[in-house]
């Protein structure tokens, strides 16, 4: 059958710049699934999105007018009830038949099948393949009621009476199978050919789409609108690039900016704009945020990565003479450079240390009281914690920039834009004349935010993040608010995980129990609190495993390091690399065996076995034998673990795999002696212990 190509635009208002590259994605997606479903696009079609601030739309190629028809398969009943003993049919198989839509001359055409119990009546049929019209209606009501829409508004239609639901009022609607108008209509519109194009710049009112193989290039032309999100981004980014050589410096990279602005324009024409340079005195940090989440403006950085007094503007129009844009934008980033500089100015009026007391008023949790109680927690935490790692200078360093850590809440500047806390504490700190390393932890101790996010930078920095983190998770988990499925109000899972990178990539000689003892120990005095010291070790190994796993490790290798909860999460890839070359000796399928085995047996032993051999109770050759290539190995084996040497301690290993297939070959473990049969035990004891301290074995054995 012949197919052509479908063009389905839906015209709007000004949709939601943050969600519209999804909108759009999700509007062409759901329609060509929707028509694929029901054989109207073949499989292989090629589905694109076009989204601008005033449409979505979706180009589906091969679509037919008409789905092929369908083989319908209906079951209908055992033969004994659908037939009599004559072979007639019987009543109860006619009234099935009927309410198919079947004559009795059916009954003959029926086919009989064994199911296994009886023969069963099946009637095949053709069921009429759907028409264009008919699947396209389905397919945009599918795909409009399937868009993740973050607010829908009601609004009334042109004839005065009936309301419709959507993200934005909608005016036209444009269907179109090949150059034919498909006749369908929703949200109150009939599809036709025409839409409308850039607000301002058009070049016609109405936008006529000869075709559904025209759209990008008649929008383009005719309605001055680059109709692909894709492409409409890549040549702003085109353009940002081409500006900033032109002032002699680089735009700062965004992705999630140069996202909303793609949404929020349809004709991009990048301009230059400046600001007097008396506002460069103000941390750069507090100039770029204002810049990008009021104005959506591109701040321009020079070769060094340091603010400039120039920025980028992406304005919708093009007109001739640009200078009263430029200067309009000009105008309108003044006041915001000034609010930034007069908080800048206040608060630098009090020191951070003066701004802690007022923690005490800033609720934290109604279970774990405020700010300012939290703030000692934390304190406290830090403090244990750098004794654990040097004490001394450590210790002051970490527990001042602990107290301080969170005083910048208080100051105007992060009042009003929070995503600078900890970056403004920082600037305060060094005003007030504090230690580096304190006025770094200050910044760094919110480190790692999000996955990829650098480490804090210092020793002090890594105590007071690792004690913040620790302070929120032993807290949460203390309370019950623990994460389920996908909600984590607290962001746990991002905090754990930020714990790990630390301990892990810094190689800090921290246990991770110690570590959870210590931070539960900070809230004793709170009367809600219920330590987890035991669910939140769970939930941190649990993070590492799917941590490692991301990083490419198997699932075998994961689980035998992190099953044994090595409490120095530096040592974890040392341990991995050590099983991973283990696992490539021809020793090790057999030693994974033979180690899961000895462990089920030592399991169905009601008391726990000691690891204690009498070797006036070694009876047997195999044992001896065993018990004589255990006092060879495991002082190597033990050696090599002390040192750190991981690789070298399972390697020692394999020299066991004779004697341990010798000893399960030929002896009796179980033994009706119980002497012997405790001394057997202790033996596989003295095995299990030395073939798991790197990693469980067992793990390995498929």
């Amino acid at each position: 059958m012949s197919t052509n190509n479908l063009l389905v635009e839906l015209f709007v208002e000004e949709l939601p710049p943050k969600a519209l590259k999804k909108l759009g994605e999700a509007f062409a997606s759901a329609l060509a699934a929707s028509l694929k479903k029901d054989g109207l696009a073949v499989d292989n079609a090629t589905v694109t999105a076009y989204a601008s601030p005033r449409r979505l739309a979706a180009h589906v190629t091969g679509v037919l007018a008409v789905a092929a028809d369908k083989p319908v398969v209906q079951k209908l009943m055992p033969v004994a009830v659908g037939l009599d003993a004559a072979g007639n049919a019987t009543p109860a198989l006619l009234k099935k038949l009927a309410a198919l839509g079947a004559d009795p001359a059916a009954v003959a055409t029926l086919r009989r099948e064994n199911d296994g119990k009886a023969d069963i009546l099946f009637y095949d049929s053709q069921a009429k393949g759907a028409t264009l019209t008919e699947g396209l209606q389905k397919a945009v009501e599918a795909a409009l009621a399937a868009l993740p829409i973050p607010k829908v508004m009601t609004y009334q239609l042109a004839d005065g009476w009936n309301t419709v639901n959507f993200v934005r009022p909608a005016h036209a609607l444009v269907a179109l199978h090949g150059s034919e108008v498909v006749p369908v209509a929703v949200l109150g519109l009939q599809a036709g050919n025409t839409t409308k194009g850039h607000r301002f710049e058009a070049a016609v009112e109405s936008v006529v789409i000869a075709d559904a193989d025209s759209y990008a290039s008649t929008m383009l032309k005719d309605g001055s609108v680059i109709a692909s999100f894709a492409e409409r981004r890549a040549e702003i980014a085109r353009q940002l690039e081409a500006a900033a050589a032109n002032a002699g410096g680089k735009p700062i990279e965004d992705d999630a900016l140069l996202d909303e602005v793609t949404a929020l324009v349809e004709r991009p024409n990048v301009l230059i704009g400046q600001f007097e340079e008396e506002f460069l005195a103000v941390p750069q940090e507090c100039l770029i945020l204002t810049m990008k989440a009021n104005q959506k403006y591109f701040p321009l950085l020079d070769a060094a990565g340091k603010l400039t007094n120039k920025f980028l503007v992406v304005s919708n129009i093009s007109p001739t003479d640009a200078s009263a844009i430029v200067q309009g934008n000009e105008r309108v980033v003044r006041p915001r450079l000034a609010d930034a500089k007069f908080f800048f100015d206040q608060d630098r009026k009090k020191s951070l240390e003066s701004r802690v007391i007022g923690l005490s008023k800033v609720v934290y949790h109604n279970k774990l009281g405020t700010q300012g109680e939290r703030v000692q927690r934390v304190a406290a935490i830090a403090r244990a914690i750098a004794e654990q790692l040097g004490g001394g200078e450590l210790v002051q360093h970490a527990e001042q920039a602990a107290v301080l850590a969170k005083a910048d809440l208080l100051t105007d500047m992060v009042g009003e834009f929070p995503e600078l806390q900890g970056i403004m504490g920082r600037y305060y700190a060094q005003h007030d004349g504090l230690n580096g390393d304190v006025a770094d932890a200050i910044e760094d101790h919110y480190k790692p935010r999000f996955a990829g996010d650098s480490l804090p930078r210092g020793r002090v920095g890594t105590v007071v993040a690792l004690a913040d983190k620790l302070e929120t998770l032993v807290g949460m988990f203390g309370i019950g608010q623990i994460p389920t499925g996908d909600k984590d109000p607290f962001a746990l899972r991002r905090h754990a995980l930020g714990v790990i990178r630390m301990l892990a990539e810094g190689n800090l000689d921290l246990g991770l129990n110690s570590l959870l003892t210590v931070a539960n120990g900070a809230f004793a005095s709170i009367d809600d609190f219920q330590p987890a010291e035991a669910a939140l070790a769970d939930f941190v190994y649990d993070r590492l495993a799917g941590s490692l796993r991301e990083q490419g490790y198997t699932a075998q290798e994961v689980d035998a390091v992190v099953s044994q909860r090595p409490q120095r999460l530096g040592d974890i890839p040392k341990r991995l690399a050590a099983v991973r070359a283990f696992s490539a000796l021809p020793e090790a399928a057999a030693l994974a065996a033979a180690n899961k085995r000895v462990g089920n047996i030592l399991k169905k032993v009601d008391n726990p076995v000691e690891a204690v051999v009498d070797n006036a109770l070694l009876k047997e050759a195999a044992e001896v034998a065993l018990h004589d290539a255990l006092v060879d190995v495991v002082p190597r084996a033990d050696a090599a673990f002390v040192t750190g040497d991981y690789t070298e301690s399972l390697s020692a290993l394999a020299a066991l795999r004779a004697p341990v297939d010798a000893f399960f070959d030929g002896v009796m473990v179980n033994a009706d002696d119980p002497a012997l049969r405790a001394n057997r035990l202790g033996l596989l004891a003295k095995l299990h212990a030395a073939m798991n301290q790197v990693a469980d074995l067992s793990k390995l054995s498929a």
